[in-house]
């Protein structure tokens, strides 16, 4: 296989394993029934006029399995946490005491559970959908070589490569898919 080829193949497994690492971060947000503190990653506070991230400016901990502590670096820190986590709409009320604010999640109904699958399964179609269109971009540039020359035999083979890889990155999401709804039907 000519250096063009393995340089296409490896760009388009290196994007996709990006699209993965993405799609386990969104995932790592959907919330499964017990606390955890990714839920609010993706959160920015306003820190004296820049948007911060969260855990820039606060220690967000586990106090039990279904409240989180969030202690401010800053006391005068907390009222901007508490707009940020309210306008960040995750569907959680923080409660201040003046030093901590607190985030009681509320035991999941079943059909809270439904939506939160439904969510995970958009989050599992996207990352199809971007893995696919790198497919396509990598056969693109493998007709490309073709036209400058490459053998039809060795573009076949590239193809063929490329379709292997993309089966291989989408059963990797139905798995994480599949493992995500187990954890969020989980009674």
């Amino acid at each position: 296989m000519s250096e063009e080829l393995s340089m296409i193949l490896d760009d388009a497994k290196e994007t996709m394993h990006k699209a993965l690492e993405h799609l386990e971060q969104e995932l790592g947000k959907i919330r499964a029934g017990k606390a955890n503190p990714q839920m609010l990653d993706g959160i920015h506070v306003d820190y004296y006029g820049s948007p911060t991230i969260l855990n820039q400016v606060a220690n967000v901990s586990v106090m039990d399995a279904r409240t989180l502590t969030i202690q401010p670096w800053e006391r005068n820190m907390i009222q901007p946490i508490e707009r940020a986590i309210m306008a960040a709409n995750i569907g959680v009320t923080p409660q201040n005491d003046g030093n901590v604010i607190r985030i009681f999640l509320p035991p999941l109904t079943e059909e809270r559970r439904r939506e939160l699958v439904k969510r995970a399964a958009g989050e599992g179609e996207s990352c199809k959908v971007a893995i696919r269109n790198i497919r396509r971009d990598a056969i693109e540039q493998v007709k490309k070589l073709q036209k400058d020359g490459l053998s039809e035999d060795a573009a076949k083979d590239a193809e063929k490569d490329i379709q292997d890889l993309t089966d291989k990155h989408i059963a990797i999401v139905e798995k994480h898919l599949g493992v995500k709804e187990k954890e969020i039907m989980a009674v």
